[in-house]
């Protein structure tokens, strides 16, 4: 009688032969590439969203991003203002280098390298929809449905590449329906997308949507503790700011006199939800703190109108990726272009080094790599955005570029050699606001300013001031500690190549 091993062994060489080249198959399959969805609304202060703790609003559809992904409390912007965040963002540059420092530019060069180009150049498809206000055509985009230039709360025309489509209706809504439209029937969806749906709201005047016209009209909101802000403890640049509530709203901000861009439908819609408020205005003919608290309330009441339309629309947003089965395969970012002032300081608008514009907000939500409800304290900023795209996408990322991919933060493993200290750099003045240009560091503790064109220097110690309310930069205590700053703050202007000039590309 024959031994039975052969047998045996002849039946795992077959079971072998037919397992190994199904793991073979198996292993060649290209992995899926997520899908890259960017939400960016403008001015959104982080502030105003319930994830971050807000006393003012709730916003339940980018909390529920923040629920299921990850919320960071330290990013930061390079340059506080809406198109140079916008070009830092697709370049991963600073803005002497990607020569797009200022609103006041004409045009992104579009011929430099971006991370749209790439991404497309890799076989994602890629489309900009929204707001995009930096002057010249988008490049390395399949599609784009465009705001021009800042654009209307109402009735936009946008730009696209069959030239201007004319909408009737609210500008956040219709940003999304054609979002969404894309989504559904304008992509090759055997590739990647790579979308920048970005808003226009909440950014000045502020015009909220009709549903949400009379939201808040029986609430006070709480006025944040530096509503009244005398500025003793800092220099001249915080003195002679023109970004005030109580000197510098217009009545066009405040809704006093009649909206421009409204259809005579809207204008009625419109000018019944505020007659009867302004009618007491006017005649109670208030004066000093009391008029400033009536401005105050104005104001943020419709910047507030404002960040609930975007909400609702990233709701939309977030039910149609579920609904369509993307939601699995898809990273979803929400930011804003850069803080915000609540009536902090007694001030709207952004540019300064100081916290509330310096610091944006940044959730990010990636199923199966992100654990929900995750938070992360390291120092990131909208530099490093376009790194942490190309990372996601598997795709080489160019030695110029100036940030760090987030990606391992985004999977809880910071690298031990991550920055302990962020630059800053704003150029635009002296119009709008007369916000003097300004670089700085922040480091864990402290943040040290200069004014250069005031040859003024500002120190703050943020665990011990963090309302930034005095200037320690003359206190002999912290000498060291000034000398230690100024160190950093020249290594870093040469680590990034930052001498003072913008690079102006031809």
């Amino acid at each position: 009688m024959k031994p039975a091993f052969p047998i045996a062994a002849l039946l795992a060489t077959l079971l072998l032969a037919l397992v190994i080249p199904a793991q073979a198959a198996d292993e060649a399959k290209p992995v899926k590439r997520p899908n890259i969805l960017f939400i960016m609304a403008d001015d959104h202060a982080y502030q105003a969203i319930s994830a971050y703790g807000s006393k003012v609003n709730v916003t339940p559809h980018i909390d529920r991003l923040a629920k299921e992904g990850m919320r960071f409390d330290r990013c930061f912007v390079t340059n506080s203002i809406c198109g140079p965040s916008r070009a830092v963002i697709l370049t991963g540059k600073y803005s002497h280098l990607n020569g797009f420092a200022t609103n006041e530019n004409p045009n992104f060069n579009g011929k430099q390298q971006h991370v749209a180009k790439l991404l497309q150049g890799a076989g994602y498809q890629t489309a900009v929809i929204g707001k995009w206000h930096l002057g010249s055509d988008p490049t390395g985009f399949d599609y784009w449905h465009i705001l021009q230039g800042q654009g209307p709360y109402y009735n936009p025309a946008m730009k696209t590449p069959n030239g201007i489509v004319r909408h009737t209706g609210y500008t956040t809504d219709i940003i999304t329906d054609e979002a969404i439209g894309w989504l559904e029937k304008g992509r090759d969806k055997n590739k990647p997308f790579f979308l920048m749906y970005q808003h226009k709201a909440p950014h000045r005047n502020w015009q909220p949507a009709p549903r949400y016209l009379d939201k808040y009209k029986d609430v006070t909101i709480p006025e944040p503790t530096t509503l009244f802000d005398d500025y003793k403890g800092r220099g001249t640049a915080a003195r002679d700011q023109q970004m005030s509530i109580a000197k510098d709203l217009s009545p066009h901000d405040l809704k006093l006199v009649a909206q421009p861009g409204l259809n005579p439908e809207q204008k009625e819609i419109f000018e019944k939800a505020y007659a009867e408020e302004n009618k007491a205005f006017q005649e109670a003919k208030l004066t000093g703190d009391d008029k400033t608290r009536w401005m105050y309330q104005r104001y943020v009441k419709d910047y507030l109108r404002c960040v609930d339309a975007v909400d609702e629309n990233v709701g939309r947003m977030l039910e149609w990726l579920d609904n369509s089965g993307e939601a699995a395969n898809t990273l979803v970012i929400y930011t804003s272009d850069q803080g915000w002032y609540l009536g902090e300081h007694g001030w709207y608008d952004k540019r300064w080094m100081y916290e509330e514009s310096f610091r944006t907000p940044l959730i990010v939500r990636w199923p199966g790599q992100v654990k929900p409800s995750s938070v992360n304290t390291d120092m990131a900023m909208n530099l490093d955005f376009a790194q942490t795209f190309l990372d996601v996408a598997g795709v080489e990322q160019p030695a110029d570029m100036q940030g760090r991919s987030l990606k391992p933060l985004l999977t809880g493993n910071t690298p031990a050699d991550w920055r302990k200290s962020v630059y800053y750099h704003y150029y635009e003045f002296p119009q709008p606001h007369h916000v003097h240009p300004h670089y700085g560091v922040r480091t864990e503790q402290y943040k040290l300013i200069h004014f250069y064109d005031l040859n003024e220097w500002e120190l703050y110690d943020l665990k011990a001031d963090p309302n930034e309310l005095k200037s320690v930069y003359n206190d002999p205590a912290y000498d060291q500690i000034v000398m230690d700053l100024k160190r950093q703050l020249e290594q870093l202007r040469k680590d990034y190549k930052d001498d003072g000039t913008v690079e102006q590309f031809k």
